[in-house]
C-alpha cells in the first residue's frame, strides 16, 4: 500500500503507533454491537466479536473489520488524528476478546447471567472509552509496568514533516 501524503504512518505498517482516533472508532463498534447481542440474545453474535477481535489481534489490521472501515472510509475523510502508542489499546483488544470468549462460553454453558454480565461489562467499558477516552485496558496496561518496576514510556512517534522553509 502506498503511503498517502497526509498519512505520516502507514496503518497496516506502521504497527508500534495508531491513529489515536482509531481505538476509539473500534471501541464505538465492538460496545455498540455488544450491547446489541445482549440485548437481543444472540450469543452467536458475541462469539463472532471475541472471534474478529482474536482475528484481527492474530493476524493485523488488514483482517480487522472495524479497522479497515476506519482506516479506508473514516480516516480517508477526517484524515490521520493524532498518533499514540498502539500497545495500550492493543492490551485492552485483548482483554475484550477474552471477555467476550468468556462470555460466549458463559452462554453455551447455560450461565445466561454470567455470560450476560461479561457482555454487558465489554460494552460498557468499550463505550465508557469511545465517549470520555478513558480506557480501562490501556490504563491496566500501563499499571502492569508500574506494578513489575518498569516505568511506562510510549514508542517514539514519527517526526512531524518540517515545514518548507525558504531559503
Amino acid at each position: 500500500m502506498k503511503r498517502r501524503p497526509d498519512r505520516l504512518a502507514d496503518p497496516y505498517r506502521d504497527l508500534d503507533v495508531i491513529d489515536s482516533r482509531g481505538p476509539r472508532f473500534n471501541q464505538v463498534v465492538i460496545g455498540s454491537l455488544a450491547l446489541v447481542g445482549v440485548i437481543a440474545g444472540w450469543h452467536w453474535f458475541i462469539g463472532l466479536l471475541a472471534l474478529q477481535l482474536v482475528v484481527g489481534l492474530t493476524f493485523g489490521r488488514r483482517y480487522c473489520l472495524p479497522c479497515l472501515a476506519y482506516f479506508e472510509v473514516v480516516q480517508v475523510l477526517v484524515g490521520e488524528g493524532p498518533l499514540e502508542d498502539s500497545r495500550p489499546p492493543r492490551f485492552a483488544n485483548m482483554v475484550g476478546a477474552v471477555f467476550l470468549g468468556a462470555s460466549f462460553l458463559a452462554y453455551a454453558l447455560g450461565l445466561d447471567v454470567v455470560g450476560a454480565a461479561l457482555g454487558l461489562l465489554v460494552a460498557a467499558l468499550a463505550l465508557l472509552a469511545a465517549a470520555t477516552g478513558f480506557c480501562a485496558g490501556c490504563e491496566a496496561y500501563k499499571i502492569g509496568y508500574m506494578l513489575t518496576g518498569r516505568r511506562f514510556v510510549a514508542c517514539p512517534l514519527p517526526p512531524r514533516p518540517q515545514a518548507l522553509s525558504e531559503p
